[in-house]
């Protein structure tokens, strides 16, 4: 089974499925280079809108797979696999067309850093996310702590990353982080929220996209999100951090 798919549709939507549902949708090097491809395939003047989604109903992704990254023990390591992730996912936040993360299951972790780094999210009912790489005695290493402080009020921001928490939809409503619940089909929920978009050309988008990038660039956040990587990977060095996870993986 390929671990992803990227599908075209008519209407200009390029989609982009982890398809690891037997691991949650966790993220391993295959993943991130999948997603590189798909990212190369949306810069395509026939796609108007990029998505992201995961195979299944349990989850949307669960973050790093923690049974490939357990060996990475050093900052050096770490900061390796996190800087590899952080500049696709910059490269995801960057890209000069809507981009909207489908979250048909929990969205955890690295997860909720992928979906971050989308410009809307659509959650369907009952759906769960959050940051909660505090609880592994490490921060967001993907970049995900710089994206959310763009896209939501400064105070909800710093709640959903120093809870560590998990949130209901409804919450992640509540918080802006998330823009539409959807009741049925999710693909289907997300063409009728992208509809009007949909409509316009591919260029009018990307010129409305420059707008946000311009400002991301003056913000310097890219930099921003080279010292959250570099801060991830110090923490995970810690022996704190190597003791959460093997209690985690059940490790004695």
């Amino acid at each position: 089974m390929k671990p992803y798919i990227v599908e075209e549709f008519s209407n200009g939507i390029l989609l982009f499925t982890i398809n690891r549902p037997e691991k949650r949708n966790a993220v391993n090097y295959e993943i991130m280079d999948g997603l590189e491809h798909a990212l190369n395939l949306a810069n395509n003047k026939k796609v108007k809108v990029f998505a992201i989604t995961g195979a299944g109903d349990l989850a949307f992704c669960s973050g790093g797979d923690l049974s490939a990254f357990h060996c990475l023990r050093t900052e050096d390591e770490a900061f390796e696999m996190l800087n590899r992730m952080s500049d696709l996912l910059v490269k995801l936040f960057y890209l000069q067309k809507p981009t909207v993360a489908l979250l048909n299951g929990t969205a955890v972790g690295g997860g909720c850093e992928l979906a971050s780094a989308c410009d809307f999210r659509i959650a369907r009912k009952n759906v769960k996310a959050g940051f909660i790489q505090g609880t592994l005695a490490i921060t967001t290493g993907w970049g995900g702590g710089t994206f959310v402080s763009e896209k939501l009020l400064p105070a909800n921001a710093m709640k959903m990353l120093m809870e560590a928490s998990l949130y209901d939809t409804k919450q992640l409503e509540d918080l802006g982080f998330v823009q539409m619940i959807a009741d049925g089909d999710l693909l289907e929920s997300s063409k009728h929220f992208l509809e009007k978009m949909l409509r316009l050309d591919v260029n009018v988008l990307k010129a409305y996209k420059m707008m946000f990038i311009n400002k991301w660039e003056k913000a310097g956040l890219k930099e921003r999100v080279k010292e959250e990587v570099r801060r991830c990977s110090e923490l995970w060095e810690d022996e704190a951090h190597h003791k959460q996870v093997a209690k985690f993986l059940g490790i004695k």
